[in-house]
């Protein structure tokens, strides 16, 4: 038995020079023993008391309440108690006495738990000294135990903070836990939940601590986030674990790493704040990097859905600027991990667009444009390289980067139809100022080194993207959505000879003009038997709209005119011609835009029937049928009973004797078309007379429909690679006197006998000129306003291009060594002049 002996309960700082190396022998005495005994301090007494003789007997818990007694008693005491509790751990991990070790842990939880002051500090630190003791030892066991009393540790809260404490021993540890690859499954899966536990304790408890800086530091972060990624790639259904934070049950949370990684990982994301937000996502990018997880991409986009919804809100433009970045550096990489990355950033676009997306708006676009042009170069820089190669290999990178475009357009599109109106006008108009134009080379977007073929695809890609944008975009007035300087540029590729470019722009206009959903009830060119069963949805029209037709009316016309003649219109092509003047005719017309509308119907079928373009008969059908199903459309909308009947009766006549001037029977895909068009009669055609008598007695003003519609003449035509207008338009009105325009016509004809006899035959020339001057006089007297100011500021506008041009041959600087400054294809050029080469004036001859 042992003999105690009573010591003062009051003992004295440093009273006894005691070495804690030192342990009492079993070969000493009794007496000895108790002599040593007597001199321990009482916490060593009260600490060893605890422990029992036989490990497996547990913790003495009478003598753990006196201890505890004696700490929360003599908090001075904590750090010598657990100081010496550590002392006592570490020599039982050395000697493997692995019982003992389990009852100093849960002596230390027991006395952390109980004990909550300021003195708890130093203690802490003996605590953390053991649990990374246990942590650094090779037993499982021990670093699931370890990482267990850390756990409870980081749930404490603690009074005051503690400037002196780092974690970077335990991040590192916890990481390297998570990465376990021990042969035993059971064993692996147990070690890789504590090490996340571990992780997530970390994480609690430094971000409630005031220096929670630390903790998102890069060397940290690129240790805890690889760890936690790694854990969640074995999450087998990825589907459901995309959406907002759910809530496990406590088995699953506990048993499956992939479900704790995740939480863990969203909670850190959670309270990431503005300045290390940054630091949290980089390491995602690094990870997947060396993983090659962007093709394919599902766990990447898993993962970029999970921190776009963990994070908070006004932090979302963080991420995407990431993202960006992380495209530019990778912009040389194959094209799938490109679309990969795309593919993640249209993920995280389509929930930023939910709320806010800060200052990114213009930048996302403007990065996704200049990525959509390396994509083109590439595509066809593979295929001048590969001209001799295998067609195999060539074909399957053109549809690498062809996943590319359309990842880009659908991104594009997909952000822009979530923004504001406001915001998404803005986008509209920074669209159409990047889609190149032929003959000028763009501020923004250069594709001078693309060639013809590089810089259609960026229009039809541009335009694409625009049209996704445009969707479901309803402005109140129609000058919001078609303002001039978004309108001219928009209508230039509808004169471009390419049937797809048209096509893009008017689907474009469909979607900015119709502000009622009326455009699926038109969809596909027939005759309608009965207008109001396609409950067709209006309102009055506005002054601003009427203004809008006013200033821009004559425009909208002339495209709709030029692209009826385009050789190379398909059903297609017809059917958007048809939808865009039904929806003009819902949307903007008034009886003065009626009138326009019928007489530019008029001049359609005159193209159809004249035919000065050697249109082949497809088309010129194709316009007839055209015609044919918009009058129909127009004269149930304005309800003239007379109008109605003379429609009628010539869509009757037509299905009669010419089935193929309607639309139901050109456009089937076996349909027998006549050799010739000349033999026809008046009555398969729309008379103008009659329309006019039928509109003038239900109080239309039909005086301007005797005057033939005729495009007005722009610069457009000159950029745009078609025939200029001069060429195409049929009757070509002079206001100014001594225009050569028919000189150049008549220079071109061929010199017979029978031009010189109509040369020399005067009267002929009288008549002509009688003639012009009658049309003149009838062209200001019933022409509109608008048209007659259109023709003159067009004329205007030629004339001081041909005196610039001149301006431009005839002034030029003179010569200089130096060199002179050219400017060709929007680049700068310098010519320099040898001296020996100059021409100097000869100043002897002057003063002679």
């Amino acid at each position: 038995m042992r003999q105690y002996v009573q010591v003062p309960t009051v003992e004295q700082e440093k009273t006894y020079d005691y070495n804690s190396a030192f342990e009492p022998r079993p070969c000493m005495c009794l007496g000895v023993c108790c002599c040593c005994a007597a001199l321990r301090p009482r916490y060593k007494r009260l600490v060893d008391n605890i422990f029992p003789e036989d490990p497996k007997d547990g913790l003495v818990k009478a003598d753990m309440e006196k201890l505890t007694f004696y700490a929360v008693s003599a908090p001075e005491k904590l750090d010598r108690i657990g100081a010496y509790l550590a002392e006592r751990l570490s020599r039982d991990v050395v000697r493997h006495r692995y019982g003992y070790v389990l009852i100093a842990m849960e002596a230390l939880d027991q006395l952390l738990m109980a004990c909550h002051s300021q003195s708890i500090k130093p203690f802490v630190e003996s605590f953390l000294h053991m649990v990374a003791k246990l942590l650094e030892s090779g037993e499982p066991k021990l670093q699931v135990l370890g990482t267990n009393s850390f756990v409870k540790f980081a749930n404490i809260e603690e009074d005051t903070p503690s400037y002196h404490r780092r974690y970077d021993f335990f991040v590192s540890r916890f990481s390297a836990m998570c990465h376990s690859c021990d042969h035993d499954p059971e064993i692996q899966t147990e070690i890789r939940i504590a090490g996340i536990r571990g992780i997530q304790g970390v994480v609690r408890k430094t971000v409630n601590d005031e220096l929670r800086a630390t903790i998102w530091e890069p060397q940290h972060m690129d240790k805890i986030v690889p760890s936690l990624l790694f854990n969640m790639q074995k999450i087998e259904d990825i589907d459901s674990r995309i959406g907002p934070p759910s809530s496990p049950t406590g088995g699953e949370k506990e048993e499956n790493p992939a479900v704790l990684a995740e939480n863990c990982f969203r909670e850190l994301l959670g309270r990431a704040t503005y300045g290390n937000m940054n630091n949290a996502v980089r390491p995602v990018f690094a990870h997947l990097d060396h993983h090659r997880l962007w093709d394919p991409n599902e766990f990447a986009v898993s993962c970029f859905k999970i921190i776009m919804y963990s994070i908070q809100a006004q932090y979302s433009h963080h991420v995407i600027q990431e993202i960006l970045g992380h495209l530019d550096v990778r912009k040389r990489d194959s094209p799938r991990v490109r679309a990969g990355i795309i593919q993640v950033l249209l993920e995280a676009v389509a929930i930023a667009a939910k709320g806010s997306v800060g200052p990114t708006v213009l930048e996302v676009f403007n990065t996704l444009l200049k990525h959509l042009r390396i994509s083109v170069d590439f595509e066809l820089g593979d295929r001048r390289s590969s001209a001799g190669s295998a067609a195999f290999n060539t074909s399957s990178k053109e549809s690498d980067e062809r996943i590319v475009q359309n990842a880009i357009i659908q991104t594009i599109g997909f952000f822009g139809s979530n923004l504001p109106d406001y915001q998404r006008s803005e986008i509209m108009m920074f669209i159409m100022g990047k889609v190149p134009v032929f003959g000028i080379t763009s501020q923004s977007l250069d594709t001078s080194h693309l060639g013809d073929l590089g810089t259609r695809r960026i229009q039809i890609m541009l335009l694409r993207s625009l049209l996704m944008v445009t969707s479901g975009y309803k402005a109140t007035a129609i000058t919001n959505a078609l303002p001039a300087p978004f309108l001219d540029p928009l209508l230039s590729p509808s004169l471009m000879e390419d049937s797809e470019l048209r096509q893009l722009v008017l689907e474009i206009l469909h979607n900015l003009i119709d502000r009622h959903d009326n455009r699926a009830k038109l969809r596909g060119i027939r005759i309608i038997p009965d207008v109001s069963d396609l409950k067709i949805k209006r309102d009055k029209i506005s002054r601003q709209d009427v203004s809008f037709m006013k200033k821009h009316g004559q425009q909208l016309y002339r495209h709709i005119y030029l692209g009826c003649k385009e050789e190379d219109n398909f059903q297609k092509n017809f059917e958007l011609l048809f939808t865009s003047l039904a929806l003009t005719t819902i949307e903007l017309a008034n009886e003065e835009v009626v009138i326009d509308l019928i007489r530019l119907a008029i001049a359609l079928q005159d193209i159809a029937i004249i035919n000065e373009d050697n249109l082949p008969v497809f088309n010129r059908c194709g316009v007839m049928a055209l015609v044919a199903a918009y009058l129909n459309f127009l004269s149930q909308m304005i309800a003239v009973p007379a109008f109605c009947q003379h429609v009628s009766k010539v869509i009757e006549t037509r299905s009669l004797e010419a089935p193929y001037f309607l639309p139901e029977t050109i456009f089937k895909d076996k349909c027998n078309l006549p050799k010739s068009l000349e033999k026809h009669e008046k009555n398969l055609f729309f008379l103008t007379n009659k329309i006019a008598e039928s509109l003038g007695g239900s109080g239309y003003s039909v005086e301007r429909l005797s005057v033939p519609y005729v495009p007005q003449v722009t610069d457009e035509d000159r950029l745009s690679r078609r025939k200029s207008i001069v060429d195409t338009v049929s009757i070509q009105v002079d206001i100014l006197p001594g225009n050569n325009t028919e000189d150049k016509i008549d220079n071109t004809e061929e010199i017979t006998f029978e031009a010189l006899k109509k040369a020399i035959d005067n009267n002929g020339l009288e008549e002509q000129e009688k003639e012009k001057r009658r049309l003149v006089i009838e062209k200001f007297q019933k022409a509109p306003f608008e048209e007659i100011a259109a023709q003159c500021e067009t004329k205007a506008n030629l004339l001081h291009d041909r005196l610039a041009q001149i301006l431009e041959l005839t002034i030029r600087p003179p010569p200089s060594p130096s060199g002179t400054m050219t400017i060709t294809a929007g680049h700068t050029h310098y010519q320099s002049v040898p001296v020996y080469e100059m021409k100097f004036p000869d100043l002897c001859k002057k003063y002679l």
